[in-house]
């Protein structure tokens, strides 16, 4: 079994379509661990703040399988990719970490994202699996958040199975 991370996020009805990724995640994985919900400015383009949290969990599967499997779920909640790749989304997906494979391609396929940079990726991994450790950098994922520009800045936290939308600061 493999140790996968994971990064969601939604601009679209988030607190309807990141619940119900989640619980796709849990029917065809298993046992899972999921991170809060953090509310983010958009990055690469003007549009609504995005909603991200992330998600631990073992696989036997291949990353290629992984990959295949996650555009689908994707797709099945209402991702349209016939746009620019920085635009407004329902769902989306990714493969952070896949154990600790260094992947550049082929395609879009890069184990870790590159997006690990941005705190609406880093934050939530780091509270899942703080102890992580970065096959690039060597680094845990909670030293790379200690030394993040936005660590101990508050973020708001959005909660997804709520029926109304609850806010509140954390750090």
């Amino acid at each position: 079994m493999t140790t996968v991370l994971l990064s969601l996020g939604s601009n679209v009805q988030p607190t309807r379509y990141l619940p119900l990724a989640v619980a796709a995640l849990r029917a065809r994985f298993g046992q899972i661990e999921v991170s809060p919900a953090y509310r983010m400015p958009a990055v690469g383009f003007d549009g609504p703040d995005f909603v991200n949290n992330a998600v631990l969990m073992q696989t036997g599967m291949d990353l290629a399988a992984l990959d295949h499997w996650l555009h689908a779920l994707e797709d099945a909640h209402g991702r349209d990719r016939s746009g620019s790749r920085l635009s407004d989304r329902t769902l989306d997906v990714d493969v952070v970490f896949f154990g600790n494979c260094i992947v550049d391609g082929p395609g879009h396929l890069r184990i870790p994202r590159p997006e690990l940079k941005h705190a609406f990726v880093l934050k939530p991994l780091t509270d899942i699996a703080p102890d992580f450790v970065d096959p690039l950098s060597g680094q845990t994922l909670a030293a790379l958040w200690k030394a993040h520009p936005q660590y101990g800045s508050a973020m708001t936290t959005v909660a997804l199975d709520a029926v109304e939308l609850q806010l509140s600061a954390t750090q």
